[in-house]
């Protein structure tokens, strides 16, 4: 018993349920424990906490307790024994798969590297069923050449995916670079040519809000922008943009829509346009933007974005957070190590990993199953860029 207690403590329920507060409550009961599976906080033959004990965890009644237990049952993720709970089902390991990882971002975007380590972790998973390929332009002189070089060998690699004759291959999806809605339409048409099942990870290839007709594994986009933005307001910013590069995913777009939610629902109505698209550290455009908008406040597409338009207001003179607040999305290593430690938002880019080998797994064994979009919950984390009272 004692054992079952520390294994079910790593996933944070508290976390959850703070950060999903409008999510349906058998919604956040059953991701709650469809990420423990997934991560391997719960593993095969491991019982589950009772209703009674998910009940006054989350507040909720047995009978949406049950509500959720029954969909994992249904996905043949828990067996349900009369006297003796509910127990994690053992599940078919990959044997006899390979699975091609066309990430062309890999070190480049920090969120993909602990991705990657939550798919060879999974419960699910031997070392020996990914693929990994290198779709570095190496040979780039800058920016701009090196991801259009990476653009390239995205496309090479998913060729070099089809005549190997994978099982299927984990995507995500190209961004800044002009043309990359052009490349990503172009990759898919090649796998779904071959007929290659297709993970989407962390986003979709088509524009927001069009959604293709592959699974896809990531978080809650909208949700989090409007979180991470009614945080800066509460703070007390009233003058907010937000801030992303030019090209940028689908999901930054997903992120601005909850950005302008989070807006009227507190009676904001900007001055001047809110939304900017440029370089970072491009001084001469960020003192454009604070001399348009006169942001008190800004919301970041990402983190990276945060950290180099950190450095640019810091070189302009701007105070932070006394002039100006600041946030962004991700939590990645160093967000606590800038200049003014960064408020974001964290995604748990392990379990999106482990969550993508399953819903891989389910794709292959149940190739009918309706399209997927997996969205995991996001969680707060204030540093001392936003101003709040609760920085550190």
């Amino acid at each position: 018993m004692m054992k079952q207690r520390k294994t079910a403590s790593r996933v944070d329920a508290g976390a959850i349920l703070e950060s999903s507060q409008k999510i349906p409550k058998h919604q956040v009961v059953f991701d709650y424990l469809h990420s423990g599976i997934m991560s391997g906080a719960y593993k095969p033959g491991d019982r589950l906490p009772s209703e009674a004990e998910l009940g006054a965890k989350f507040m909720a009644s047995r009978i949406t307790v049950a509500k959720a237990v029954l969909e994992l049952q249904r996905m043949n993720l828990v067996s349900r024994r009369p006297g003796a709970g509910t127990h994690v089902q053992a599940r078919q390991q990959s044997e006899g798969h390979r699975f091609g990882l066309l990430i062309p971002e890999l070190g480049l975007t920090e969120i993909f590297e602990p991705i990657c380590h939550g798919m060879m972790r999974s419960p699910f998973s031997r070392p020996d069923t990914l693929l990994w390929g290198n779709a570095s332009g190496l040979g780039a002189s800058d920016a701009t050449e090196l991801r259009e070089d990476t653009a390239k060998a995205a496309e090479q690699m998913g060729q070099n995916f089809i005549a190997q004759k994978v099982s299927g291959v984990f995507f995500a999806p190209l961004e800044l670079i002009p043309d990359k809605d052009v490349a990503n339409r172009r990759i898919m048409r090649a796998l779904e040519r071959a007929r290659i099942p297709t993970v989407l990870l962390d986003r979709c290839y088509l524009p927001y809000p069009e959604r293709s007709n592959h699974d896809l594994v990531g978080i809650d986009n909208r949700r989090t922008g409007h979180l991470i933005t009614e945080h800066l307001i509460r703070a007390g910013s009233e003058r907010l943009v937000f801030f992303a590069e030019a090209n940028s995913a689908s999901t930054v777009d997903a992120r601005i829509t909850g950005f302008f939610e989070a807006l009227r629902r507190n009676s904001i109505q900007p001055d001047a346009e809110p939304v900017w698209r440029g370089n970072p550290q491009d001084l001469a455009y960020v003192q454009k933007v604070l001399d348009t908008a006169r942001p008190d406040g800004i919301v970041c597409a990402n983190d990276v974005t945060a950290a180099r338009l950190m450095q640019s207001l810091l070189a302009l003179g701007r105070r932070i957070p006394e002039e100006i607040r600041i946030v962004g999305i991700d939590d990645v290593k160093y967000a606590s190590l800038l200049p003014v430690p960064l408020t974001t938002m964290h995604q748990n880019c392990a379990a999106i990993g482990a969550i993508a080998m399953a819903t891989m797994l389910e794709r292959l064994e149940y190739p009918d199953l309706p399209t997927r979009e997996i969205m995991l919950p996001t969680r707060l984390v204030v540093r001392r860029s936003c101003g709040s009272a609760q920085s550190r």
